[in-house]
């Protein structure tokens, strides 16, 4: 799908392509690849690298075309495997064009066209554009970064409770989620400072750099604190899941224990020899006895030393 959007005074969608447009195209089909290919005449290899989801944040030129890649947040579902995680975005540039390619729906996008549109500017030009993208992924890098920090004090809460399987994988697929995010800011920032020499900057687009700086920064910090929160909180259910363990192991242990006593006086008394209660009326209700005694003092001991 693509849509044309004028940026000169605000973002407003358009019919066709323009001069300076802006051309978004989200989920590429094959109708839109034979447009950008055969009518704006990009390179048709730039989709294939866009369409790379483990694609790295760079940008690349060729025969006066700049393709930017950067990677964006993206949430894929809560009960997914990585529910959080990072795609590329294409932005493509040459002259009067400018493209953005990018092949899943993202909240990011569409929450960046509705700002625009109330910001109601437009953008100066392609740098402007560029750079606002990335303030845009900083910010929402921070959105998800709140949510993933949310389920991380839920799962905190869950460890008084019993614990199973399912906290421990979620857990582990916050810490992917999280791995991926720290990969990606980390390679947006390099892919800032190199497009600050090669994309023209004025002094708006050099206050906008610094937002943006600023924004991943704190991205990438909040990131790295969440990740260490992540690695303690998973330790802790670790040692919580091998003491719960400990404990089951100390009660069966000291319950073969005072099992143990009566099967030995049972095993004595039981043996094919003389021990002189054989025609004793009393024989047995004393090996009950003694059983029923050594049973109860076994226990009381084990309770003495809270092994029970």
């Amino acid at each position: 799908m693509r849509t044309f959007w004028n940026t000169t005074k605000g973002i407003k969608p358009i019919d066709a392509w323009q001069p300076h447009c802006w051309v978004q195209v989200t989920c590429p089909v094959e109708d839109d690849v034979d447009y950008l290919v055969n009518e704006l005449h990009m390179p048709d290899y730039f989709l294939s690298d866009v369409a790379d989801t483990d694609e790295r944040a760079r940008y690349d030129m060729d025969e006066g075309w700049l393709m930017v890649i950067l990677r964006i947040p993206h949430l894929k579902s809560v009960n997914s495997r990585t529910p959080y995680t990072t795609i590329p975005l294409g932005v493509v540039i040459k002259k009067d064009i400018i493209i953005t390619i990018c092949n899943q729906e993202t909240r990011m996008m569409l929450d960046f066209i509705n700002h625009q549109q109330r910001r109601a500017e437009g953008f100066s030009d392609a740098a402007d554009l560029v750079f606002r993208l990335f303030l845009s992924a900083s910010v929402w890098y921070l959105k998800y970064l709140k949510q993933v920090n949310g389920l991380i004090e839920k799962a905190k809460r869950n460890i008084e409770g019993q614990i199973d399987n399912k906290d421990l994988v979620s857990l582990s697929r916050l810490q992917d989620s999280l791995t991926y995010f720290a990969t990606s800011i980390r390679g947006n920032e390099t892919l800032l400072s190199k497009l600050k020499f090669r994309l023209p900057v004025d002094e708006l687009d050099a206050e906008l750099i610094e937002d943006v700086n600023i924004e991943m920064n704190q991205a990438r910090e909040t990131t790295a604190i969440y990740i260490n929160i992540l690695s303690a909180t998973m330790d802790t259910y670790a040692n919580v899941i091998n003491n719960n363990m400990n404990r089951v192991m100390r009660l069966l242990t000291s319950l073969n224990m005072i099992i143990m006593f009566p099967t030995l006086i049972a095993s004595l008394f039981g043996m094919n020899l003389i021990n002189g209660m054989e025609s004793w009326t009393l024989g047995f209700p004393i090996a009950i006895v003694l059983s029923a005694i050594t049973t109860i003092v076994s226990w009381l001991w084990f309770r003495k030393r809270q092994w029970l």
